[in-house]
């Protein structure tokens, strides 16, 4: 069954997020299959914002290999501690990107990514087990309202 989310108009971003948790976490309830339900998380991440690029790279070995996503074709593998994902697993944190152009070692998937914000993902043990990664053609656009959002947003991926 298709779900549909309520985007409340002219909401700040801040209560954007806030505002779609609860839906989100209800749509994923409702399934115990985590490739379905991290499809589903970054679909509504791509509709409630238009981002360029969002999606999940699961840890599987020494690799961030790409699960769901949203946007145009992306890298398949990222090494830990490679890019701004591979930054993110290896620092154990989050990692906001202004400008990716000036970010050393960054991983031009798309060359009309400008800023990205990557997100650990962690178990109920609080071992990392993937990223979130979210991309935008705008200089600058992720802040802490969307660190603290998506922080927030990831513990629902916990059973990747």
């Amino acid at each position: 069954m298709a779900e549909s989310l309520h985007i409340p108009q002219g909401s700040t971003r801040e209560q954007i997020y806030e505002t779609l948790f609860s839906q989100v976490k209800a749509v994923m309830a409702g399934e115990n299959d985590p490739v379905a339900n991290a499809a589903n998380f970054v679909a509504a991440l791509k509709e409630a914002f238009g981002f360029f690029w969002v999606g999940v790279y699961r840890v599987v070995g020494e690799d961030l290999v790409l699960g769901p996503f949203q946007g145009p074709m992306a890298c398949t593998r990222i090494g830990r501690g490679k890019g701004v994902c591979g930054s993110a697993w290896l620092q154990g944190r989050t990692v906001l990107v202004p400008d990716v152009d000036q970010f050393p070692g960054h991983i031009a998937c798309s060359s009309l990514s400008r800023s990205e914000i990557v997100v650990p993902i962690r178990n109920r043990k609080g071992e990392i087990i993937g990223v979130l990664d979210v991309d935008s053609v705008e200089l600058n656009d992720f802040s802490e309202v969307d660190q603290k959002g998506l922080e927030l947003w990831v513990t629902l991926l916990s059973v990747l």
